[in-house]
């Protein structure tokens, strides 16, 4: 994550480079607020484009390799139904879901992220409630969505993300879907890098410590939390869901951008996102 593309967020925070240590779900709730704070507005220079942040009707693509949820329907008959959005950042995706009517909700953990969604809204297009809270601990009553979605937010920086699933569980109604996009977790063994230096194994596919980076203090200033593609399923069925579906999506020819660690060099060969679909039984 150090690099140009967080300068400002590193400088502000005064990271001074990377580590592996444990991290408990308090710590990293509160590394993760503070990094996404000081990183909305360089992330968003970087991204709103691809992501569509700053369109009235807003975007909703799944991840780096462009899949859009107008295309490929995971979540459903949208039409009507209430939606939680979680780890939302200035949701352009909840914003996408009123434009096609669904009733959607924003969840993030940042104040910087959802400020940038409040601003696109001032801009024009449909109103959605942002909520500011903790994916582990959802503040809604039982059974009172439709569906959840994650589009990249909040699972691969939360410690515990089988409380996430479990959360998930109780605030869907009997034959809700659960649909979340994550970095693919064979992506853990590589370097950072969109280039050859990121087809180097580095690290084991079943080292779960977290990756984290510190100040000079040795305080966190930014973690995300590794889990395998088991370690998902089993987090997802032991919350009482069913696994649907798991997409791996291939790199589309037409896109030559890269994005962080995605690239068409890499894309071409492994996958870079897992998309996980799960439903609650009726």
């Amino acid at each position: 994550m150090s690099d140009d593309r967080h300068a400002q967020a590193n400088e502000l925070l005064g990271t001074v480079g990377p580590a592996r240590a444990r991290i408990d779900s308090t710590d990293s709730e509160r590394a993760s607020r503070r990094w996404w704070d000081a990183d909305a507005g360089q992330y968003h220079d970087t991204h709103a484009e691809f992501l569509g942040a700053d369109s009235p009707a807003g975007e909703f693509v799944w991840c780096p390799e462009g899949m859009h949820e107008g295309d490929w329907h995971l979540l459903g008959d949208i039409a009507g139904r209430r939606i939680l959005e979680i780890g939302c950042g200035s949701a352009p995706c909840s914003r996408w879901l009123a434009s096609n009517g669904a009733h959607p909700v924003g969840l993030d953990l940042s104040a910087g992220m959802l400020a940038h969604g409040l601003a696109a809204m001032a801009r024009g297009g449909p109103r959605v409630p942002l909520i500011q809270a903790n994916a582990e601990a959802l503040p809604f009553a039982d059974e009172s969505f439709d569906a959840a979605c994650s589009a990249f937010g909040a699972i691969p920086f939360v410690a515990d993300s089988a409380q996430v699933m479990r959360e998930v569980e109780r605030v869907l109604r009997p034959g809700g879907r659960w649909v979340f996009s994550v970095n693919h977790p064979m992506r853990w063994i590589f370097r950072d890098d969109p280039g050859p230096d990121g087809l180097e194994v580095v690290t084991s596919y079943f080292d779960r410590t977290p990756y984290i980076e510190v100040d000079a203090d040795g305080e966190p200033t930014y973690v995300e939390h590794h889990r395998t593609v088991g370690d998902r399923v089993r987090e997802i069925v032991a919350a009482g869901l069913i696994v649907e579906d798991i997409i791996e999506p291939d790199w589309p020819e037409w896109l030559d951008r890269e994005w962080g660690q995605w690239s068409p060099l890499r894309g071409a060969l492994f996958p870079g996102t897992a998309i996980f679909v799960a439903s609650k039984p009726d």
